[in-house]
């Protein structure tokens, strides 16, 4: 007798299987769960995109459950082996960064907070809005605040900077959602890929924990709404220049400090000696700082030699038509007492928004005759001291919006446009030559495009994984260094920095941070030369990028456009690839007999490389690929018997490669062709062998699957 099974209950298996496709293993799973469904409604069902859809198709499996006995069995097998979504233990997020040691008045500010988070729950979520000009400490007012009330927050305190370099790489909220989730303890693989679903993990997670949030540096309603929850113990922060229009929230204006208050916080940075030392000029200080506690800290240093001339090395500025700012009064003083060559570096570093300069990428903008890594790294912690960079946790640097506007002002001014194009060239080029080696350290097997590849090799590193960390590290860099080569008209240089990026695609996930990148990339393939393997390479990353990304409709019309590139480049392996990836897309989708199509053309395409090509030693291992996925779509399409000829022949082919990893892959599907026909004996005996090949790889992902499948069939046995 069939025992009823709620609608809901089967929904969430699949929403908890969908979300999980991030992995791997994730994949097998959602794909399990499509042969899963043909196999019990007898026919071809789409891969549900979103909730309603989810519902339709479980309301199919629960209708052809309540009439089918042996199938309602096996519903409840297939229900036992999947093992619900991620529940593991949460972590206790403690992101906020470090309070300002000297913070000053903001009474009122600090009181409307306190109002909003200590509001009776009714529902609504407790957000503020704290809004005011750069450099007047709106997000030290949060971050204070949030320093203030840690034993409201038990459960911890997330933080993000929304700002970006521009708003081309500002992170989106699909983007920020994985980060909190990683640091609430989901594991980044099991990170769910679509954006709504990561929208609603997190308020999941978060709807019984008290916890604070800070969004800093916004830019819009739309940025933050989807970072907001109405649980009853979050209490959410956002600061921005301007009230966000649109966003249901408190607004807290946050303007300059006043007179009395811009005093004391003098006195606290400057001392109370150095203070009344300055006598009448201390009226002049106060008055061109306007309030600001930015230009209040930057000209606490400089406040014993006020009675000094000025020296005025840096290309200052008379008659400044910015008058009366005080962020850049401030800044311009503080450059005005530069030395030349950490005034020059100064200029120069902030004509594109780097997300972190290092002593490194400095030296490369300097260009020849400037400072060594070792001075560089000297003149960037001088120019922190002065205020005019900003330390990353990292230990490189950056620069607040209008300070960098400042400077880019002055290196227009100073260095002409020539010498600015030359410095933005160096940058790009220093990051393309390092990224170049790096990824190639970090892959070594793959194939290549770009030139540099073979002029420079891999790079000198520990081991792949010190690679990989070396490149992820730089991806923010890269990614404006892809923008700033199209600014440049340098396509090729585009092109090759996004393929570059591909070992940080594959093995680190960043996919949201690169998307802006590679969509540059695309876009200078297309008009530098359509037809070229480098088109067809940027068209397969960006797919690959977007299938990650759960954006499946326009990754699959990317890799049509790949596969047309590499064919009309004659680029036979780079056609083979986008052909395979969509075939794969096509498994994702649940689409069987298109799939296997895509499968028997890429084997088609390798079939006709000869032993000539340079890559002629891959081309085993790649039709060894090709013959499992043909078996995949074969299981997909109920084709048991022709599924398991193909799958034989991979392990075959893997065995004698000494592939052992694809050989337990193979195993893996084999042992589910055999579930899917009750040969639960056949089935056990091969997850036992490849449970034991991959427990000495350690690949824990897939032996959690292979756990699953086991308890799949031991259950529809019972």
């Amino acid at each position: 007798m069939f025992e009823p099974v709620s609608l809901s209950a089967v929904a969430a298996v699949f929403g908890a299987v969908g979300a999980s496709v991030a992995s791997e293993a994730g994949k097998w799973a959602w794909e399990s769960a499509g042969a899963f469904v043909r196999r019990v409604t007898g026919r071809d069902v789409p891969a549900p995109t979103g909730a309603v859809e989810r519902a339709a198709v479980a309301q199919l499996l629960l209708d052809v459950a309540g009439s089918d006995p042996a199938q309602a069995r096996a519903l409840r097998a297939w229900l036992g082996g999947q093992g619900g979504g991620w529940s593991g233990p949460l972590a206790t997020p403690s992101l906020l960064p470090p309070s300002d040691r000297f913070f000053t008045d903001r009474r009122k500010v600090l009181a409307l907070l306190d109002k909003e988070a200590g509001r009776k729950t009714d529902g609504t979520p407790r957000v503020s809005v704290l809004y005011g000009p750069q450099g007047m400490g709106v997000s030290a007012a949060a971050v204070h605040w949030g320093a203030l009330q840690r034993k409201r927050f038990p459960d911890g305190q997330l933080y993000a900077d929304l700002s970006g370099g521009s708003p081309a790489t500002a992170p989106d909220a699909a983007a920020v959602l994985r980060q909190f989730l990683i640091h609430l303890g989901m594991p980044a693989d099991r990170v769910p890929p679509a954006a709504q679903d990561r929208v609603e993990r997190f308020r999941s997670l978060v709807a019984e924990r008290q916890l604070l949030v800070v969004l800093d540096h916004a830019r819009s309603a739309a940025q933050v709404r989807p970072l907001i929850t109405a649980a009853p113990g979050v209490v959410t922060v956002v600061v921005a220049r301007r009230p966000l229009t649109g966003l249901d929230a408190v607004p807290i204006p946050v303007g300059p400090l006043s007179d009395k208050d811009a005093r004391r916080l003098l006195t606290d940075l400057a001392g109370k000696e150095t203070v009344s030392a300055a006598g009448a000029a201390l009226v002049d200080v106060l008055e061109r700082c306007g309030g600001s506690p930015f230009a209040l800290r930057a000209a606490a240093p400089r406040l014993a030699f006020i009675p000094q001339q000025r020296r005025g090395r840096g290309g200052g500025g008379d008659g400044d038509p910015h008058a009366g700012d005080p962020v850049r009064a401030a800044v311009q003083e503080s450059y005005e007492v530069l030395e030349p060559e950490e005034a020059r570096l100064f200029r120069l570093c902030a004509l594109r928004p780097w997300p972190a300069v290092g002593p490194e990428l400095a030296v490369a903008v300097a260009g020849p005759g400037g400072p060594t890594v070792e001075r560089a790294g000297v003149l960037l912690a001088g120019l922190a001291e002065a205020g005019l960079v900003e330390a990353t946790p990292e230990g490189r640097y950056r620069y607040r919006p209008a300070v960098r506007r400042f400077a880019e002002e002055q290196a227009a001014r100073v260095d002409g446009l020539a010498a600015c194009a030359g410095a933005v060239t160096r940058a790009v080029e220093h990051l393309l030559r390092f990224a170049v080696r790096a990824d190639y350290a970090a892959l070594r097997e793959r194939w290549h495009v770009g030139p540099l590849y073979r002029e420079l090799g891999p790079g000198d590193y520990p081991d792949a994984g010190a690679a990989l960390a070396a490149l992820a590290a730089e991806v923010g860099n890269l990614v404006e260094a892809v923008l700033a080569a199209e600014e440049l008209a340098a396509p090729a240089t585009a092109c090759e920095l996004a393929e570059a990026s591909w070992a940080v695609q594959l093995k680190a996930g960043r996919h949201e941070v690169l998307l802006p990148a590679l969509r540059t990339a695309v876009r200078a393939a297309v008009a530098h030369d359509p037809d070229s393997a480098m088109a067809g390479r940027m068209h397969t990353q960006l797919a690959f990028a977007l299938m990650e990304l759960d954006l499946l409709a326009e990754a699959e019309s990317c890799l049509v456009d790949a596969s047309s590139a590499f064919e009309r480049a004659g680029h036979l392996l780079g056609q083979a690839t986008a052909v395979e990836s969509l075939g794969l897309l096509r498994l994702r989708q649940w689409r069987w007999q298109p799939a296997y199509d895509c499968f028997e053309q890429a084997d088609g395409l390798l079939a006709s490389i000869g032993p000539d090509h340079e890559r002629a030693g891959d081309v085993p291992r790649a039709r060894a690929l090709l013959k499992r996925h043909r078996g995949r779509a074969l299981r997909g399409l109920t084709e048991y018997e022709r599924a398991r000829v193909w799958l034989t022949e991979a392990l075959s082919d893997f065995r004698r490669l000494r592939d052992n990893y694809n050989a337990a892959r193979t195993l893996t599907n084999l042992a589910e062709t055999w579930a899917d026909t009750s040969a639960t004996e056949e089935a056990l005996a091969a997850i036992d062998e490849a449970a034991a090949i991959l427990d000495r790889e350690q690949a824990e992902p897939h032996l959690r699957y292979l756990a699953g499948l086991r308890q799949q069939c031991l259950m529809e046995r019972d």
